[in-house]
């Protein structure tokens, strides 16, 4: 892996999300922050640990200091969400331009949930960060589909093509 892969990595993720947010700010604010169908999570929650999540390791890698994890009710509107995360946009990208190749090599020590000490690559922690939002956005657009706003596809393949075209 390379800083250029990340760059590109993440260029895909926040292109996606531009695509949710357009189709997002359609939605009602009972729609975002309720539970849909049943489902224990709302997209307003989902995108908010999303966005904590990647925040919160590239915090830990050296960008800014995210400080506690992010908290939903601290996000009502759609716009407060795009909001911050065009700020945490600004700041990964702004980190990745800062590292060199073998960077990515540099061993980052931290604490998972469990209160373990573990230690991983730089660009190992980059790239999940980057894949758990990959993550998240998938969930967030099957709720979309099942409240009938259906955010169109956001495959990195149709990213790819769209941006060769």
């Amino acid at each position: 892996m390379t800083v250029k892969d990340l760059e590109a990595l993440y260029d895909y993720g926040y292109w996606a999300n531009k695509r949710l947010f357009e189709v997002l700010s359609q939605i009602t604010p009972e729609d975002f922050t309720r539970q849909v169908a049943g489902t224990p999570a709302s997209i307003r929650n989902l995108l908010v640990h999303a966005m904590s999540a990647e925040w919160g390791w590239l915090s830990k890698c050296g960008g800014p200091e995210r400080g506690s994890r992010l908290e939903p009710n601290d996000y009502p509107t759609v716009d407060s969400v795009i909001e911050t995360w065009s700020k945490v946009e600004t700041w990964v990208r702004a980190f990745l331009s800062t590292l060199k190749d073998k960077d990515l090599d540099r061993q980052i020590a931290f604490t998972n949930e469990r209160d373990e000490s573990r230690s991983l690559p730089l660009g190992s922690i980059m790239q999940h960060a980057a894949n758990h939002s990959v993550h998240h956005r998938g969930q967030i657009s099957l709720l979309l589909r099942m409240l009938g706003k259906a955010p169109g596809n956001i495959d990195i393949l149709i990213y790819y093509a769209l941006k060769t075209s």
